[in-house]
């Protein structure tokens, strides 16, 4: 395990599909897939994540994607309900940090046996045949910090110095579109009572995709569309997301109440 500092970098020329991939993502539920869509382009990944905290440690950010179904959203939402952010050696470190003056980044890179913990490495790497990831770190003035994460698989080779070449040129990108997301749904949240916000964090990821989607005023059947899924499979989230929330009806979940 093993962890660099990046200095500001001068200006770099991007890809336009990209930024254009990456700048998508913005206050979405897509976040982690725009990450994911956009690194595959340039080196081959197999899971995304991106997780932020603020400076107390309250979880603002979880999203994730893989190249294979819904195992990337699984393992984030045991990641969550488990807090393995409280084991995670990048969220550790940069929880011990002292804070800077300036934004920092950092790169990290971790293989699944440097993983102490035998619970978390096996949800989050041997579970899901994951060998390695690389992250971006970035650790704000005011204590906010951020992992965006790209993972590789066992049946892919290890990551090498050409491959951390590519996230360190892309790591200021990567790092102002995250905290960019981050503002941008806190922001969303300023209409939202602070009871009901809290329930809304309790919910797991695929709950908060569904009732985000109904949020934003589409129907069920729009929100399958819109995610992918089958309406069944909308309807049960939405029922269990509903009781958790103490709502009946999508107006209770319009007025945040």
């Amino acid at each position: 395990m093993r962890r660099w500092r990046l200095p500001p970098s001068p200006t770099s020329s991007f890809a336009s599909p990209v930024v254009i991939d990456l700048l998508a993502g913005i206050g979405t539920q897509h976040l982690a897939m725009r990450y994911l869509g956009a690194m595959q382009r340039l080196l081959p990944v197999t899971f995304c994540t991106v997780f932020a905290v603020d400076a107390s440690g309250r979880i603002e950010t979880v999203s994730a994607a893989s190249s294979y179904g819904s195992t990337a959203e699984r393992t984030a939402e045991r990641y969550v309900a488990q807090r393995f952010d409280l084991l995670d050696p990048n969220m550790v470190w940069l929880a011990a940090r002292p804070l800077p003056k300036r934004a920092q980044l950092w790169m990290g890179h971790q293989r699944a046996e440097e993983v102490a913990d035998p619970a978390y490495r096996a949800a989050c790497y041997g579970d899901v045949g994951i060998r390695e990831r690389a992250s971006v770190l970035l650790l704000l003035p005011m204590g906010q910090r951020a992992a965006v994460s790209f993972y590789r698989s066992l049946a892919q080779p290890e990551f090498g110095q050409a491959d951390f070449k590519v996230f360190e040129v892309h790591a200021e990108l990567l790092a102002a579109t995250t905290a960019a997301h981050v503002r941008s749904v806190a922001a969303a949240q300023v209409a939202v009572q602070p009871d009901f916000a809290s329930r809304l964090l309790a919910l797991s990821l695929r709950e908060r995709e569904v009732i985000a989607q109904l949020r934003a005023g589409r129907t069920a059947k729009e929100a399958a569309r819109e995610l992918g899924i089958a309406l069944s499979t909308v309807r049960t989230h939405q029922y269990r997301a509903f009781r958790r929330l103490g709502i009946r009806t999508q107006k209770d979940l319009l007025r945040g109440s």
